[in-house]
């Protein structure tokens, strides 16, 4: 395992006041994680859609004030939710704002009930995963083109003016995120920078080979792309406290109990570091915790007890 590994975490915005997001992310930079990231959802999911939610992109801008070193991100900002001039100029002032940190996380959009409370169009699979590819071209066309025209089913660009261009050079990092082999995959193949998803290190053995033989297809080296799994975790936790959270992560992913345990990081800093390894093996180095609800001990209990497993000057 020499690749360097990379650690983040994921804050929905809700469940804690702005204040508390604020010091949570100071805090991952000072325990030396590499990454944080939002949620972009505009009201909470699979939980009381009245809990307050804050909105994914500006809190980013305003986080990059917060921070100095920690990388930023969406994960993942819905494609459905805007289009995609308007997101590639929000993502470039992010970019800029925070002096060159930004992830750009896409997906195709998954949550109907929100996309029909807002009146959005949601529509099938094959069409969000066709408007998320024209989506990735206008973008690119907006960041790399002194002009951009684009025509495509979905989206239209006419000589477009985009100014200025990103920090980060040729562009922000592109990470795009879902599970589907059939049309997912194909798009982190041509256009992602990395890929982000959810699984067991064997669900990841098995789509990497799957997103080996797209990139045969279309001329990339998949293994140029980085590979991220998110992950809930719960190290030396009380038993009562995994158990529920595990029912929890299995009802939302509707696996079964046994599986959902294969998905997340759980037991003593040995076990977890041990399960991290069974990722990496298979070519995993992001390592993301979701903190929803927001859970600064387990974060610092992971700083303390697992980080130095992989990163030995990881502070604490």
């Amino acid at each position: 395992m020499t690749e360097k590994l990379r650690f983040g975490i994921q804050t929905g915005q809700q469940f804690q006041s702005w204040d508390e997001i604020v010091r949570l992310w100071r805090r991952a930079e000072e325990l030396g994680f590499d990454t944080a990231w939002t949620y972009d959802h505009f009201v909470a999911v699979m939980m009381d859609p009245h809990d307050p939610t804050l909105e994914a992109w500006t809190c980013l801008a305003a986080l990059s004030t917060q921070t100095e070193r920690i990388r930023i991100g969406a994960l993942v900002t819905g494609n459905t939710y805007r289009h995609p001039a308007i997101l590639a100029k929000m993502a470039t002032t992010v970019d800029v704002i925070s002096g060159g940190r930004l992830e750009l996380g896409m997906g195709a959009g998954w949550y109907e009930p929100e996309h029909r409370m807002f009146g959005l169009r949601f529509g099938t699979a094959r069409e969000r995963c066709e408007r998320l590819e024209e989506a990735l071209q206008v973008i690119r066309a907006l960041w790399g083109e002194h002009e951009a025209s684009f025509a495509g089913r979905h989206y239209q660009l006419e000589a477009a003016i985009h100014e200025p261009k990103p920090v980060q050079k040729p562009h922000p990092p592109i990470v795009v995120a879902g599970a589907g082999e059939k049309r997912l995959l194909p798009i982190v193949a041509r256009y992602a920078d990395a890929w982000s998803s959810f699984g067991s290190p064997e669900v990841y053995r098995r789509k990497i080979e799957v997103l080996r033989r797209y990139g045969e297809e279309c001329g990339r080296d998949v293994d140029r792309i980085e590979k991220s799994v998110l992950l809930p975790a719960a190290i030396d936790e009380d038993p009562a406290m995994v158990e529920l959270l595990v029912q929890g992560y299995a009802a939302y992913q509707n696996l079964s109990e046994e599986e959902a345990k294969k998905w997340m990081l759980l037991g003593s800093p040995e076990e977890v570091a041990a399960q991290i390894r069974a990722y990496a093996d298979v070519g995993v180095t992001h390592f993301i915790l979701t903190l929803t609800p927001y859970n600064v001990e387990a974060m610092e209990r992971f700083a303390a007890k697992v980080l130095p497993a992989f990163r030995p000057a990881a502070a604490t």
